[in-house]
């Protein structure tokens, strides 16, 4: 059973991993099932895929995804959650089977952010703050956790994390979001360049006010933005004339998006390995981003892309200046993308996965 907080069409690395694990353990011979929170019945899939509505109200919203889960679980060999991971637990723990845990943030960080309870990066976190209801949340992570089985990160610096709060170091692994093929990309016409694209779910961590404050010093340079979150309608009123919303894309076209496009970008305030940055360099378009969290685990600095400190308009418009002025530069960076995510097949990531899976069944 794979459990999922979002899922197409929704936006974000969960609604794109949960759909592609399902499907190639299903091509495996697995016999696979999803639930997850919806806003409306989810398309059909070769499997069930079980839903609970978030128009319920909050509390309601929240026994009900662990009643399913619960329920599910119990015909279940194993739970793979990708989100909503303290009702996985507890419900993988109430119907007495084991749980995997798929871990991309610090949740107790992403809640306590939301909050308004603290700033900075998830590394402050750690070392407290927030007060006692910080407190709780963090209480709640770590017994959420330490009910898995196993527990799988994109990146290094997310694993150090986990084995921080307790996790053995041998029940984590990096396993690194897979990158798609360059053939799944749509042709896509962008229009006049240069041309700058990112896409992902606008939420307050992608931090696109600064991508937004940089292109003021960047006349000429467009920036197409592909994805829907909450804070979309804040970032509209901001933008200028050369930014353009395009709202949530069928993957097949986001890649298309980033292959055309003279770069991708990625301005967060804190991140951990963002599946953007994986896809625009397979499909052979370097990257301009923050160096925050597991980022500079995949964009190397003058190799494949260039890195910048978050939060700084002034040097990330300094970085994209630099890329678009220099041709040589420019084409090494574009040859170098590709390979430098060739490590990171999908068959090869998930076979590991699957391996994590069918020992923890066992």
């Amino acid at each position: 059973m794979i459990v999922s907080g979002i899922w197409p069409p929704d936006v974000g690395g969960p609604a794109s991993h949960a759909p592609e694990v399902s499907a190639w353990l299903g091509a495996r011979g697995h016999e696979v099932e999803a639930v997850v929170t919806a806003d409306a019945a989810p398309a059909p899939a070769p499997y069930p895929v079980r839903w609970v509505n978030r128009a319920l109200p909050p509390g309601v919203r929240h026994a009900a995804a662990l009643r399913l889960i619960v329920t599910r679980a119990r015909r279940a060999d194993v739970v793979y959650s990708t989100g909503m991971f303290g009702r996985s637990s507890l419900g993988a723990l109430l119907a007495r089977t084991p749980v995997v845990l798929k871990l991309t943030a610090d949740p107790a960080f992403e809640r306590a952010r939301r909050r308004g309870l603290v700033g900075g990066e998830v590394g402050d976190f750690q070392q407290g703050g927030g007060g006692p209801v910080a407190a709780i949340l963090r209480r709640a992570r770590d017994a959420a956790i330490a009910q898995a089985a196993h527990v799988v990160c994109p990146s290094a610096f997310m694993r150090d994390l986990v084995v921080s709060w307790g996790v053995p170091a041998d029940r984590v692994d990096v396993l690194p979001n897979p990158a798609p093929h360059a053939a799944d990309a749509d042709e896509v016409d962008v229009g006049a360049h240069p041309v700058l694209a990112f896409a992902g779910r606008l939420t307050a961590q992608k931090d696109l006010g600064v991508a937004l404050e940089a292109l003021r010093e960047l006349p000429g340079v467009r920036l197409l933005i592909a994805g829907d979150g909450p804070e979309r309608a804040r970032l509209e009123a901001e933008a200028g004339e050369r930014v353009e919303f395009l709202g949530a894309l069928p993957r097949a076209e986001v890649l298309g998006l980033l292959r055309a496009a003279d770069a991708a970008i990625l301005t967060s305030a804190w991140e951990n390995f963002p599946h953007g940055v994986v896809e625009a360099l397979a499909v052979g378009t370097p990257v301009v981003a923050t160096r925050t969290g597991g980022v500079a685990e995949v964009v190397h600095d003058g190799e494949n892309g260039l890195l910048v400190e978050p939060g700084d308009a002034g040097a990330f418009a300094a970085a994209v200046r630099r890329y678009l002025g220099d041709d040589a530069l420019r084409d090494r960076l574009r040859a170098a993308a590709a390979p430098s995510v060739a490590q990171y097949d999908a068959d090869a990531v998930y076979a590991r996965l699957e391996e994590i899976l069918v020992e923890a069944a066992g």
